[in-house]
């Protein structure tokens, strides 16, 4: 349209103008009219994407499973009901909420479930088969015979199930179930190499705060927020009921510290390799600071174990502290951990064992590393594996199940709630082909976090510790139970999780 000069003209021009934006208005209510509900969810999403930023979601969750992490030991080591059901609600929530949030924010998992692939699906399986093992309408002819014996004593019909105690097989269920998600989440989480490294800093200072907690109450009195902890048995148990347990915490406590010790002052000694005076002089400065920090942290952690007076505890730190060397010694980031460095770390543990170790050495002078009661009670869940080799006798249930087995090859007296050998309980209550599938889940996990340990260049600090960890519950649930309290289970699933993360190199993408 054109407009020639003058008066007329413009007139026209503003007549013209009225109409485009009448125009303009009606075909914007039309627009809008056309987004419609569809239009609406995707303003709505992306204004939740605007809100629920990457960073700020996986650094909340981060600080919420330290959080829940630093609750564990508190109550009994969460072995109490109200620890069960806390940490049942927390560690499954938590995860529940991270995933709630990727499907929010349209993101994929940092580790898809593809990269655990055969340890996920045997854990499906043993989580199914314990399931079946509680349910009551399988044919009888897989009934364990010890409901018709009762259904015949009462002379009432009882329905019948694999499980002999079917409220203990779902509480293990529920403890394995809570486990995994403190692993799942750990995964998630740690993929980012700092987060992990924070992560692996929360565990060893929590550890390190419990024991020290310890030692005060040792020296001053009972714990006040725990009334049956037992104060006359002159051994040391902090929070936890049985020092033997505290024990294995502490272990694993002292070896995530014993990591960034041998990683802080293995940087700074490298420098001086082949040259004595020089190492000293630089251990000597790097003591100093987060030195003087982590120094403080290690004496802390492995006092508190030589006066929890466990033997299996002092071995299995033992153990694990040798793989510790020996992989950090192997490979670290810019070099071999200085020898040096390792001989300043085993004398110095040698001297805090004739210092404090007397409790320890008393135990092994009277008993040695033999318990006659034990051993038998291992000969006796043997036989009950040989009775019931496949289907078992319900996950969880050997406090049911080893009074049917007992004779006089041990005292009458007590009641033996736990085999004192994790393994052994496992294969009585899952069976043994379900319950060497569970053992695999976690061993195949862990031979990830070593050849993750053995082959990167970089940030191995979290495999190698996954893996010393590991080696120190696997030694103790060979002579105990610690691995069945949940503040030792729950740990050392973050702790395997943490190194399944970092077990491939940044670069290479995990993601869904």
């Amino acid at each position: 349209m054109e407009f020639s000069s003058g008066r007329g003209a413009a007139w026209r021009f503003k007549q013209y103008a009225i109409k485009q934006l009448q125009t303009a208005v009606r075909g914007s209510d039309r627009a809008k009219r056309s987004i419609g509900l569809r239009g609406l969810a995707d303003i709505a999403g992306a204004a939740v994407g605007r809100i629920f930023r990457s960073e700020p979601i996986e650094e909340g969750v981060l600080w919420l499973l330290i959080a829940a992490v630093a609750w564990v030991p508190f109550w009994y080591g969460s072995n109490d009901w109200l620890a069960w059901g806390v940490n049942a609600i927390v560690f499954p929530g938590l995860a529940a909420i991270y995933e709630l949030s990727l499907l929010l924010r349209d993101k994929p998992h940092p580790v898809a479930i593809r990269y655990l692939a055969v340890p996920a699906a045997l854990f499906a399986a043993v989580i199914s088969w314990s399931a079946i093992q509680a349910v009551t309408w399988l044919p009888a002819v897989l009934v364990n015979p010890i409901w018709r014996m009762a259904s015949d004593a009462l002379g009432d019909p009882i329905a019948g199930s694999i499980s002999v105690n079917r409220d203990l097989t779902a509480l293990a269920i529920v403890k394995l179930i809570t486990a995994a998600s403190g692993f799942w989440l750990a995964l998630q989480i740690s993929r980012d190499a700092k987060r992990a490294e924070r992560l692996l800093a929360a565990v060893g200072t929590i550890a390190a705060l419990y024991s020290l907690e310890g030692l005060m109450a040792m020296r001053f009195g009972q714990v006040p927020w725990l009334s049956y902890i037992d104060t006359t048995s002159h051994t040391l148990s902090a929070t936890f009921i049985d020092p033997d347990t505290f024990a294995t915490y502490a272990a694993i406590g002292l070896v995530v510290i014993a990591a960034f010790v041998l990683r802080h002052y293995g940087a700074a000694m490298r420098k001086g390799a082949g040259n004595r005076r020089l190492q000293f002089a630089f251990f000597i400065e790097r003591t100093g600071g987060q030195g003087a920090l982590l120094l403080s942290g290690a004496f802390v952690l492995l006092v508190a174990l030589l006066l929890s007076g466990s033997r299996g505890g002092l071995l299995g730190a033992a153990f694990g502290l040798f793989v510790l060397g020996a992989l950090m010694r192997r490979r670290q980031e810019h070099g071999k951990t200085p020898f040096l460095l390792l001989a300043i770390g085993a004398g110095s543990v040698v001297a805090i064992l004739f210092a404090f170790g007397s409790m320890v050495g008393a135990k092994f002078e009277a008993g040695g590393f033999y318990d006659a009661n034990r051993f038998s009670v291992y000969i006796l869940t043997l036989r009950s594996i040989f009775n019931e080799p496949l289907l078992g006798y319900g996950y969880g249930t050997f406090a049911d199940v080893f009074p049917m087995y007992r004779d006089r090859t041990i005292s009458a007296h007590g009641t033996w709630l736990q085999a004192h050998d994790t393994y052994l309980e496992l294969f009585q209550g899952l069976g043994i082909v379900f319950g060497a599938m569970l053992i695999s889940c976690v061993t195949i996990i862990a031979l990830r976090c070593f050849k993750g340990a053995t082959r990167r260049q970089h940030d191995i600090t979290a495999p190698v510790v996954a893996i010393s960890a590991t080696a120190v519950v696997a030694v103790h649930a060979l002579v105990d139970f610690s691995l069945q309290i949940q503040a030792v289970a729950l740990t050392l699933a973050i702790l395997l999780g943490t190194g399944a993360a970092q077990a491939e190199s940044s670069r290479i993408a995990l993601g869904d």
